[in-house]
């Protein structure tokens, strides 16, 4: 079955794609994110070295190195709200053992800011460290701690712990979703915007160089963002807001597959209303300071039945095989940490990127986005004691932050659609069921982008469509003549027939990037195969 459709690449209208939208996250003590997964105590995987890279897993810094992060958050996360920083530093057998109140784990402390930083250092990324905002003077340390240059005691205690230089960590988190009741130091809006304004400014006394990401909520009912954009708009440089879609995958794999892949369309209208608002505030508050969004944290969940057996994480990767047979398949809340990334969401992150990309020309673009989660935790890499393997999302980072230019240009796209009640990521009703909206979702998803020279032009695109193959006419500015007809082309699973396939550590490429080297097109045309994702480049020289 073959469809239609047109693509028009306009090269007038341009705008930039800041890198740090490919950005990760890790959060301590949650489900293998950071132990048993980038740190590992005694696992012959791990470094063991005298310093501060000691139990670091070697198989995921390749990884981690491999793919490029440009920016990764830690401690969390939930787990932000209750932290205390100085538990993490100094010789590890000597650390406090506490109860975690945000996961309501033990947490021993062995991974902390020293180790966190040089595994940063390890894999090339900038780290984002999220402070609780609820202790001024507990902030200050921190950065006099990792950044200050002189002979303070904190400064010495870094120098004594095995870095004498300053770390220079540029991005701090002011809080994290203060404005939740599951939050240790929960707070109205004029109370946090209190303590933001008071944090960034002595942290600052203490680094002038730097950024910090204040809370958002895109619900501004309780007027939140208007509170915290008025007292703290000109002394922050992001303000955050999270989203999250939601998949059962339980029963008719097709009928998922359609509500995971079109749930992009929801984060692309939250992007752009939220930054709306936001442009808006910033006007009417009079902030001249340059302003972006940052979604640090965002994902897809997949929920099962609170009736079912606690999911545990197999050898292999993913979930152990439970017996669930004559259980109840209502009441789908629980979230499986532990379900490994498919094909359809690997869609749905594709998705998500080329709506960033549509937003970037916007007066408060999104400027920093970060996944839930790095590893593990239906994570990009799934590591197990055995090996660490790339899941099926890790392959669309590679494909968009390593394939695809950084200057957004427009394409405009007539293709074949469907009319949909578009699942409004994991929000339910009354009754439980997931809450929808009426919607157009198109099969054909594009995003357009050329090299900063102006050499090469790329063009990413996604086929949502289940079974059908859409052939599309190729234009570059109206012209059908416009483009070169040699072609470079990469794609994701086109050779994959189950849209649920996920990777493992027994089969690690069964999902995973093509090279089709350098294709002729036929007629200024290109078949785009059914749940898929391609990328086409073009040599304008």
């Amino acid at each position: 079955m073959k469809t239609t459709a047109t693509i028009d690449i306009r090269t007038d209208r341009r705008s930039t794609i800041d890198p740090l939208i490919y950005g990760h996250f890790l959060e301590s003590a949650f489900f293998g994110n950071i132990d048993g997964g980038v740190f590992d105590e005694g696992s012959p995987l791990a470094y063991d070295d005298p310093d501060a890279r000691n139990g670091l897993r070697r198989d995921v810094v390749k990884l981690c190195r491999e793919l490029g992060l440009p920016v990764v958050r830690w401690p969390g996360g939930n787990f932000t709200s209750p932290y205390q920083w100085e538990d993490g530093i100094g010789p590890r057998a000597e650390r406090p053992r506490r109860l975690e109140l945000a996961w309501g784990e033990e947490e021993d402390n062995h991974f902390g800011t020293d180790e966190f930083l040089a595994w940063c250092a390890e894999v090339g990324t900038e780290p984002y460290l999220a402070h609780s905002c609820r202790d001024v003077d507990d902030a200050v340390r921190w950065v006099e701690y990792t950044n200050y240059a002189g002979d303070t005691t904190y400064a010495r205690k870094r120098a004594a712990n095995g870095h004498p230089d300053p770390y220079q960590v540029k991005y701090w988190g002011l809080g994290n979703e203060v404005y939740g009741r599951w939050q240790m130091g929960h707070r109205s809006a004029e109370a946090y915007a209190a303590d933001a304004t008071e944090h960034a400014r002595f942290m600052r006394a203490v680094d002038p160089s730097l950024k910090f990401i204040g809370v958002g909520l895109t619900d501004d009912r309780r007027g939140w963002t208007d509170t915290v954009l008025k007292a703290v708009g000109n002394q922050i440089d992001y303000l955050s807001f999270h989203l999250y879609g939601a998949t059962t995958q339980l029963v008719d794999g097709d009928t998922e597959y359609e509500a995971i892949v079109a749930q992009a369309q929801y984060f692309e209208q939250q992007i752009q209303t939220y930054a709306d608002l936001v442009a808006g505030l910033a006007a009417r508050h009079g902030i001249e300071r340059p302003l972006g969004l940052a979604l640090d944290e965002w994902n897809i969940r997949h929920v099962e039945p609170d009736t079912w057996p606690e999911p545990q994480a197999s050898d292999d990767g993913g979930t152990i095989e439970r017996d669930v047979d004559g259980l109840s398949t209502e009441h789908c809340h629980r979230v499986n940490r532990w379900s490994p990334r498919t094909l359809a969401d690997a869609l749905f992150y594709a998705g998500v990127f080329h709506a960033l990309h549509r937003a970037s020309g916007h007066d408060v673009p999104v400027t920093m986005a970060n996944t839930v989660n790095l590893l593990n935790a239906n994570g990009v890499v799934v590591a197990r004691p055995g090996g660490a393997v790339r899941a099926t999302t890790y392959h669309v980072w590679d494909l968009y932050q390593n394939h695809l230019g950084p200057v957004a240009l427009t394409a405009d796209v007539r293709s074949s659609g469907r009319l949909a009640a578009v699942r409004q990521g994991d929000a339910r009703d009354a009754a439980g069921e997931f809450r929808t909206r009426s919607g157009t979702v198109p099969d054909l998803d594009v995003s357009a982008t050329r090299t900063e020279d102006g050499r090469s032009l790329r063009l990413a695109v996604i086929n949502r469509h289940r079974t059908a193959t859409i052939c599309a006419d190729l234009m570059l500015d109206g012209r059908a003549e416009g483009l070169p007809t040699r072609v470079a082309v990469r794609d994701l699973g086109v050779d994959v027939d189950d849209v649920l396939a996920s990777n493992t550590l027994s089969r690690p490429d069964n999902v995973a990037l093509r090279d089709r080297g350098v294709l002729d097109l036929t007629d200024a045309g290109y078949d785009f195969p059914p749940h898929s994702i391609t990328l086409l480049s073009f040599d304008l020289t």
